[in-house]
């Protein structure tokens, strides 16, 4: 590991977007100290999205609150961006904050391009924080990829699930979801 790296805090990312230093169509997100470029979302992408979005907005009503694309502060140096947050319902509706970890029941990241990064880099971020479950929506391979038992170093519990499997949210375990429900109809 190089030890020259300055890292980025959470403070200093948004001085630097309230001062205009990022383009106002520049797609970032802050991890562990790294400002790092965001992919472009694509049509598949959107829709798996949309209809995840959609889907747990009919299961889990108003017991959440769902934030789309919206960041999460890990800690003082990640702030993601990740595609779906079920989160606390907040009554200022995180109006003076992000929602933190133990704000969070459930991230979502749907991956077309972005499986590697999703599982190697996000995955471990999340997990370091202490986010309780971690789900990868790959909707080129139709699998779902299930993160559960954060710890300093990772997941304990990673498990790859075909379209085919229903699942629950640990927070939420009246809440089944067959994986096929979240992607594009074949």
């Amino acid at each position: 590991m190089l030890t020259n790296i300055r890292l980025i805090s959470v403070q200093e990312y948004h001085q630097m977007a309230e001062t205009g230093i990022f383009h106002p169509e520049e797609r970032l997100e802050l991890i562990a100290g790294q400002i790092i470029r965001m992919s472009a979302k694509g049509t598949a992408h959107e829709s798996a999205i949309t209809r995840t979005e959609r889907l747990l907005r009919q299961r889990l009503g108003d017991k959440v609150l769902l934030r789309i694309q919206s960041p999460v502060q890990l800690d003082d140096y990640s702030e993601p961006e990740p595609d779906i947050s079920v989160v606390k319902v907040n009554p200022l509706d995180y109006e003076d904050h992000h929602p933190d970890a133990s704000e969070v029941f459930l991230l979502i990241e749907i991956a077309d391009s972005s499986l590697k990064y999703d599982r190697e880099v996000k995955a471990i971020a999340y997990a370091k924080s202490g986010i309780i479950e971690y789900w990868i929506l790959d909707i080129n391979r139709r699998k779902l990829y299930m993160y559960r038992l954060p710890s300093p170093d990772g997941y304990h519990s990673e498990s790859i699930l075909a379209d085919d499997v229903t699942i629950s949210p640990l927070a939420f375990g009246d809440c089944a979801i067959a994986i096929r429900e979240l992607l594009q109809k074949i």
